[in-house]
């Protein structure tokens, strides 16, 4: 407790010297903390208290005290007179665990070793260009592998650069030091062209080690041609060794590396085993690589006899002569002949028998039978050379229906060989979508990996191939691409040539692809996510179906789908198969604006100037043509029949179907942003700024194919005062302004030239004047008084009716009581 109260009263302290000290010194937390740096000063009144922010005083107080509670000068004190010492590592545990960490598959070290070995003879090779006596000890440039199956050694050994002793320490001795990589800079500053610098393979210098996952003891022999002496380096992994070999410079040049194989590895001593590897992962090599193989012959050798049987055979020889010689004395005309035949039999005789063994001989076989076709121009290699690569790598007899050939550059660089099958296989679609094995990948000609599930879609998994890159970015182990981005770029450019390549099959060959693979086809229409026009997608995504030569990523904002898929803006683009992203809400816009591009695309507002399409030399001749051709309509748009309302009229190369479009600046509002500044609720009517934007001329786009357009060309060249061009353009300009997303400011006098469209379409005259309205007031109202009138009559009438039937019921009464009283009278 007591500490904690001393710790806070220091720190207290230290605070309020920080606040009261005008000069003080920090150290860049960017940089190292030896390096000091001198805070600027701070102008102080005569009171000592500094002019700043109280920000500015919570920088002081944070500056002033640095890690563990330590002033920068007491830190630097501190790391002045610190002892200074390195880590320490118990070096054949380090080994084994760098060796079993980097690899997953003990065959990798074959691969690395004769890599390492092509990298010597590469080196050697560079040299003599320029030092002819490099190769005076021998000329031969070759990788040699010899098992040793009674000690249980594998040899290989190589007439490259070979390694000094220095060469030993430095390069075996010293883990991750690459000796490729440092020859490599050396080169970087020679005239040595970069082709040949790519031709070494080795970076990261930890291949070597490799050999000790097979290995429990390795022996470098090695000659240089600067050293007179050869040398042997040896190593359990923990340790090495460095002797000079007593018997000479046998090697004449280059290295032989050793492996003592342990016993579980005891399998690649077998020429078969080492044959098999060699072909998977070293068949590209630039050298010869020579394996120590046997081979069966068959030849004639002498058969030697016995004594018994060669006195049996003198017998035989005199007792066919007896019968001879009394034919001869019988035939006199053959005699000139028999001296001739008799002297054959005798040269017969005197021959050897022989007879035809089957010998087992050993020798150097050249294994790398193959080599690396797609590292030559297209135009150098025939159709049978095509034909037995693709036979070589997919093990198959049947010549392959179709092939392609390329070199892609940009992003990533790579070279492929990409063919189809003649044959679907019989389980393509029980192992549908798995291109393991289809797909090779190289890199500097040394294979990496095959094992790939996003190299190709699904529907294409039936393509096989080599894709070999010089620039790809692999892990220490050379096992596994770093980064998966640029697996997405290569996948993309493949899809693409494949799908050429397809598009390109003779007709006659296309019928029996159709046979095979339609299936897959129709696979690709549902599967592939540009087939569904409702589908949302990412920006990831749009990026890896990007064409070729698509500069940017296109988008065009609106209220809905449909006016932004009806848009004149996006018609060239979706004729030509360019996808275009459809931003519907009102936000959308400003979200893209606030982030200019993705994945090194640049987004472009297809609405706006700057869009570009690369048609290729032909479209742009054509479309200079046009320019020319349609110059006198954009002149006497710009300065006579559309003067005030546009910066300026061009030919156009986004519009296909509409006749113009209004088009605003890079920096301009589009249609759809201007429409949503306006409905601002809290927008002020005058505002400066939205008032420049609203009032900036736009520049009027116009199409040369299109009928209306070409028809106006033909009536301004005849006479540049024609009414009826005025009128079509100014109608042009309005329908474009309204397709183009804007509101119009003249909408009287847009209504009034529909109207006067509307007038010639029903032939009416131009000055035909709307009808007057007849005065029908005093008819209403004498219809109204004769309505009232017949009213009151009606009135009357029934009053009087009214009043005359109660007259004619009190005189019916009257009668009636004068009779009643005279009915006495008459009785009487």
């Amino acid at each position: 407790m007591i500490s904690r109260r001393v710790f806070y009263i220091w720190a207290v302290a230290v605070f309020a010297l920080a606040a009261i000290s005008p000069n003080f010194s920090i150290a860049d937390k960017g940089a190292d903390v030896d390096e000091i740096i001198d805070e600027p000063t701070v102008e102080t009144p005569k009171n000592g208290v500094g002019k700043g922010t109280d920000d500015q005083a919570v920088q002081r107080e944070e500056e002033a005290i640095k890690l563990d509670g330590l002033s920068v000068s007491e830190f630097k004190q501190l790391r002045e007179s610190a002892e200074k010492h390195q880590f320490q590592a118990e070096v054949s545990r380090m080994m084994k665990l760098i060796i079993n960490s980097l690899y997953r598959n003990k065959e990798i070290f074959l691969r690395e070793l004769i890599s390492n070995a092509s990298d010597a003879l590469d080196k050697i090779r560079l040299i003599s260009l320029t030092n002819s006596s490099a190769l005076a000890e021998t000329e031969e440039l070759s990788i040699k592998i010899k098992a040793d199956k009674e000690n249980h050694i594998l040899h290989i050994t190589d007439t490259g650069l070979g390694m000094t002793k220095q060469d030993m320490i430095n390069n075996l001795g010293t883990i991750a030091r690459s000796g490729t990589s440092e020859f490599i800079s050396k080169l970087l500053d020679s005239s040595t062209s970069s082709d040949q610098q790519q031709d070494l393979i080795g970076q990261f210098g930890v291949g070597f080690y490799s050999a000790f996952l097979v290995a429990d003891r390795v022996v470098v022999t090695s000659k240089h041609n600067d050293d007179s002496k050869q040398y042997i380096w040896e190593s359990d992994s923990s340790q090495f060794s460095i002797v000079e070999d007593p018997r000479g410079p046998t090697l004449l040049r280059g290295t032989q590396v050793s492996l003592h194989l342990k016993e579980e590895a005891y399998d690649f001593l077998e020429p078969d085993t080492l044959k098999k590897l060699i072909q998977k992962y070293s068949q590209f090599i630039n050298f010869d690589i020579l394996l120590w193989q046997s081979r069966t012959e068959t030849i004639e050798e002498p058969v030697e006899e016995s004594e018994e049987e060669k006195e049996a055979e003198e017998k035989k020889k005199e007792e066919e002569k007896k019968p001879e010689e009394e034919e001869e004395k019988k035939e006199d005309e053959l005699e000139e002949k028999k001296p001739e035949e008799e002297e054959g039999k005798e040269e017969e005789e005197k021959k050897p028998k022989t007879k035809m063994v089957e010998k087992t001989l050993w020798d150097w076989q050249k294994v790398n039978t193959m080599k690396p076709i797609w590292m030559r121009k297209p135009a150098e290699v025939v159709e049978d050379e095509y034909k037995e690569f693709y036979k070589s790598i997919t093990k198959d007899f049947d010549e392959p229906l179709g092939h392609v050939h390329f070199t892609a550059e940009g992003e990533v660089s790579f070279k492929s060989i990409l063919y189809v099958p003649k044959t679907l296989a019989t389980d393509a679609f029980q192992n549908y979508g798995k291109t393991e094995d289809n797909i090779k990948l190289y890199v500097r000609r040394v294979f990496i990996t095959d094992d790939f599930q996003d190299m190709l879609p699904k529907y294409l998994s039936f393509i096989r191939g080599i894709v070999d890159s010089d620039d790809l970015p692999l892990n220490v182990s050379r096992e596994n691409l770093q980064q998966h981005k640029l697996l997405k770029v290569i996948k993309k450019k493949l899809v693409r040539k494949v799908l050429d390549m397809l598009k390109k099959i003779a007709p006659e060959k296309f019928d029996e692809f159709w046979k095979e693979y339609s299936t897959n086809l129709k696979l690709g229409v549902m599967e592939d996510p540009s087939a569904d026009p409702e589908k949302q997608t990412t920006l990831e995504a749009y990026v890896e179906r990007m064409k070729e030569k698509q500069q940017g990523i296109y988008y065009m904002a609106g209220t809905s789908r449909e006016e932004v898929e009806n848009s004149p803006f996006v018609e060239r683009l979706l004729k030509k198969g360019f996808e275009v992203l459809y931003l519907t809400e009102p936000v959308d816009e400003y979200c893209i604006q606030s982030m200019p591009e993705f994945e090194s695309k640049k987004f472009q507002n297809v609405a706006k100037e700057g869009l570009k399409l690369d048609d290729g030399g032909k479209s742009e001749e054509q479309h200079k043509l046009l320019e020319e051709q349609f110059k006198p309509l954009c002149d006497w748009l710009k300065n006579k029949g559309l003067n005030d309302k546009i910066e300026k009229a061009v030919v156009s190369q986004r519009l296909t179907k509409s006749p113009s479009a209004l088009v605003a600046s890079s920096w301009g509002w589009s249609g759809n942003m201007e429409r949503i500044m306006k409905s601002q609720a809290y927008a002020k009517a005058r505002d400066p700024s939205q008032e420049f934007y609203a009032k900036m001329k736009k520049t009027f786009e116009i199409n040369p194919r299109h009928p209306v357009v070409r028809e106006l060309l033909r009536r301004v060249e005849e006479d540049a005062e024609d009414p009826v061009a005025q009128s079509t353009a100014h109608l042009l300009f309005e329908t474009a302004t309204l397709r183009s997303g804007y509101s119009l400011d003249d909408q009287v006098g847009f209504a009034e030239r529909i109207e006067g469209i509307l007038r010639k379409t029903l032939d009416l005259s131009a000055t035909a004047e709307v009808e007057e309205e007849l005065e029908i007031v005093e008819e209403e109202e004498s219809e109204k008084k004769a309505e009232e009138g017949d009213d009151e009559e009606a009135g009357e009438q029934k009053k009087q009716e009214q009043e005359h039937g109660e007259e004619e019921e009190e005189k019916k009464l009257v009668v009636e009581e004068e009779g009643e009283e005279q009915t006495p009278h008459e009785e009487l």
